[in-house]
């Protein structure tokens, strides 16, 4: 049914626009540029349109897509609302589509993507658990460990796959980028359904961003030409720039069609280290303040013409858009209702609001960083509680992607006020929004364990929001809880440290506290140099006074585990170390203890560690489990069965207790058994790549080649790059006589383990064997690799790197 009345914000827009004066010249320049053949050589197809806060530049470019509209362009606007590209790609689709021009095959692929994207997560976060570095009696550890799975992910977060998480490994060697991504890969090709989506996820930008250049040519082939503008550049530019100069001006995504007219708009210059190549390209549109001639023009449509009301405006906005046009909203008469006595810029803006409730609801709702309804009805007086339309049509109140946000010139003001005015109701306020926050946050969540409040955009921001209006309210007291969520973060949600870090810093900017100022200037700094992350934010947290011996214990167990994953082995320990001389009975700690001396190879002080955590916390799964993982690989079968026993009472569907626990059926020679309990645990997991392996191992063991190929196959089938899987295929393959079958498997294994000297034994035994090493010895591209004399997953320490012997058949 057809719409009888306009909506509010088509009411704004037509005010707003019937009453748009001055910038005169930089429109008629937009327009003229539509007159203008592609060919011409004044044709223009990138404008940069800059200048200070409140000059009006968000209001200039809605002019502008006007304009373009009344052209016969499509339009798309996007500003910070998004978070990396292919959110920027899917805002400009989404318009598109709006106005009728879907792009079709683009939208279905970034569907995909977005699928594929949360089961690559998926994939990740089932890494992180699973065992370490692998070898002939650790096979499961053939997933990557950690260190690469956070490498892995150090990668796709520049890509925007993992928001955030980029900045948190920036102190990580970057060939440990390169190694992750190549396991993570294989990990992905068990998971998805084909090639293509592992590298739609691997490198999003290099499939979406061709497709979508391709169907945005298109329709401008059908159109007099598609206008696209990014405002607030000044926030999304380190996230566009590279990505839309390469789409703008080079061919690496193919073709742009040259009626495709772009509008950058922010604060600042654009960044010479990405754009000084294009510079002759861009059409620059400095804004400043209004002029005398323009600022006049203004008030005139506002019916403003008493000079002296005009002289009193023009003094106290200084010509600034936005203050002229609030100055100017209630269309004062006299000087008498312009000549304020207060110096403060707030009580100007707010002089014409008559009606008191109104006016404190302004300053109310100017608290919080951005208002919906709810929070606005949580900020204000309850007379005010149903005034949130009027709000959302001040000059200064602008729609960000469905939050409403004040200008920041004027916020910052009112703030001010507020502040100065009465500290006691700046304070009352600031808690009744925290306990707000808090309220909507337990209410969605009641008996959540510690990271569900970090779980999911929505939880976040209520988290967000009770830091902020905490430390604004009661600065000294809540920076200690500040500073604890900031580590509750790191432990549970590190892609999360960066907004909390950027919430503390504001909050202390806008509470005027040295010292909340200080923490987060501090721990900005930490997040941004060079070499800092989150292994720098925890160190920090480390200097702060006030900190208790449980908080100190609690960083160094979290870092400890940073420098786990980094394959910082000493540094690790380390960390541990002195949490446990803080809180020698941390079963956390025991564990993380444990799990790097498994990495390190070190299973008899693995399995000391993992005794003393269950008798710490006797019902713990993990403990249980792990110690019997650790018996494992020390080849004390009886042992780790009982501890496997232990753990699958406490849960009997745990996967990997029931094939360990059949791995060592196998060593103690029960196969049938060890089938059916690998056989169960792929029911469980049904992508358990180790356990079909497992399976074929049990198979040749009973000395039924064929049945043990096949399950070599299905794990392979799995997981594509699972180095351990093609190594036995290979033996197997050897065992049977076919030579020439089982070399291919064992080459496949070397070229995923190069480093792997095992693997390489096994080949050369396999030629020997044959009587083909003189015809036929395969050999790397490079020289053969030295043994690695680093400890680590692929040095001596590492389990696969156990000397073998000619006649070793596991």
């Amino acid at each position: 049914m057809a719409r009888g009345r306009l909506s509010r914000q088509e009411l704004i827009r037509l005010r707003r626009r019937a009453g748009f004066v001055g910038r005169r010249g930089e429109i008629a320049a937009f327009r003229d540029n539509f007159a203008r053949a592609v060919e011409d050589p004044a044709h223009q197809f990138l404008f940069h349109v800059h200048g200070q806060a409140g000059v009006g530049k968000t209001s200039l470019v809605r002019q502008f897509e006007e304009t373009a509209r009344e052209q016969g362009a499509p339009t798309a606007y996007v500003d910070e609302a998004v978070h990396d590209i292919p959110e920027a790609m899917a805002a400009i689709s989404s318009q598109l589509a709006a106005q009728g021009h879907p792009l079709k095959v683009f939208d279905k692929l970034l569907a995909t993507y977005r699928e594929r994207r949360h089961e690559a997560e998926a994939a990740a976060v089932a890494a992180e658990g699973a065992p370490g570095p692998a070898d002939q009696d650790d096979p499961q550890g053939a997933v990557p460990s950690p260190g690469s799975m956070i490498a892995a992910q150090a990668g796709l977060a520049g890509l925007g796959l993992l928001p955030g998480v980029g900045a948190l490994t920036g102190g990580l060697d970057p060939r440990q980028v390169a190694r992750g991504a190549d396991r993570l890969r294989g990990l992905l090709s068990a998971r998805l359904r084909s090639h293509d989506e592992v590298q739609l996820v691997m490198a999003p930008l290099e499939v979406l961003t061709p497709v979508f250049v391709r169907e945005v040519s298109a329709l401008a082939d059908a159109s007099p030409s598609v206008a696209l503008f990014f405002d607030t550049y000044e926030r999304t530019g380190p996230l566009l720039d590279i990505w839309l100069r390469d789409v703008l001006v080079s061919d690496r995504y193919g073709p742009l069609a040259p009626n495709v007219v772009v509008t950058l708009a922010g604060q600042t210059a654009l960044d010479r280290r990405c754009w000084a190549d294009c510079l002759d390209c861009v059409t620059d549109l400095p804004l400043d303040a209004f002029t005398e001639g323009e600022a006049r023009q203004f008030l005139a449509t506002r019916d403003i013409t008493d000079e002296r009301v005009v002289a009193v405006i023009l003094r106290l906005s200084g010509g600034l858009p936005v203050l002229v046009s609030t100055l100017a909203e209630n269309r004062p008469r006299a000087v008498e209702a312009v000549d304020d006595p207060s110096d403060t810029a707030v009580e100007r803006f707010l002089k014409w609001e008559t009606d008191p409730v109104r006016r404190e609801a302004a300053l109310a709702a100017a608290l919080p960083r951005h208002v919906d309804e709810d929070i606005f009805r949580a900020a204000v007086d309850a007379p005010a509680a149903g005034q949130f339309g009027w709000l959302c049509g001040l000059p200064f109140v602008a729609d960000r992607g469905g939050r409403w946000q004040y200008h920041e010139v004027v916020r910052t003001a009112m703030l001010r006020l507020q502040r100065r005015r009465s500290p006691q109701t700046w304070t009352a306020r600031h808690r009744q929004l925290a306990e707000a926050a808090r309220r909507h946050r337990t209410d969605h969540a009641p008996d959540a364990n510690p990271a569900d409040s970090w779980s999911g955009e929505r939880q976040l921001d209520h988290r967000l929001r009770e830091i902020y209006h905490s430390l604004c309210a009661d600065p000294q007291p809540s920076l200690a809880q500040a500073l604890s969520d900031t580590l509750d973060a790191a432990e549970h949600a590190p892609a999360a440290v960066r907004r909390v870090v950027e919430t503390i810093r504001l909050a202390g900017e806008d509470a005027g506290d040295p010292e909340v100022g200080d923490w987060g200037a501090r721990m900005t700094t930490a997040l941004t140099e060079d070499g800092g992350g989150l292994i720098a934010i925890l160190t920090a947290l480390l200097s702060h006074p006030g900190l208790d011996l449980h908080e100190q214990a609690r960083i160094h167990r979290v870092r400890g585990r940073e420098h786990r994953k980094a394959e910082a082995w000493q540094q690790a320990f380390a960390d541990f170390d002195r949490c446990l001389e803080l809180e020698p009975r941390n079963a956390s700690a025991l564990l993380g203890r444990g799990l790097t001396h498994r990495y390190m190879r070190h299973f008899e002080r693995a399995a000391e560690d993992y005794t003393r955590a269950l008798e710490i916390t006797p019902d713990s799964l993990e403990a249980a489990s792990q110690l019997g993982e650790a018996y494992r690989l020390l080849g004390r079968y009886e042992q780790a069965r009982t501890e496997f026993d232990r753990a699958l009472a406490l849960q009997p569907r745990h996967a990997f207790s029931i094939a360990s626990r059949a791995t060592c059926l196998r060593r103690l020679g029960h196969h049938e058994e060890s089938l059916a309990g690998l056989e169960r645990a792929i029911e469980i997991n049904a992508n358990y790549a180790w356990a079909m392996a497992e399976r074929g191992a049990t198979y040749r063991d009973m000395g039924q080649h064929d049945l043990a190929l096949a399950e070599f196959d299905r794990a392979l089938a799995v997981n594509p790059a699972y180095v351990w899987a093609y190594a036995r295929r290979g033996i197997t393959l050897r065992v049977m006589g076919r030579h020439d079958e089982a070399l291919d498997a064992l080459g496949r294994a070397a070229e995923l383990q190069p480093n792997d000297p095992w693997v390489w034994a096994e080949r050369c035994h396999t030629c020997l064997e044959s009587g083909r090493m003189s015809k036929r010895s395969w050999r790397p591209t490079g020289p053969l690799p030295s043994t690695p004399t680093t400890p680590g997953p692929t040095g001596p320490a590492a389990p696969h790197c156990t000397p073998w012997t000619a006649t070793t058949r596991h």
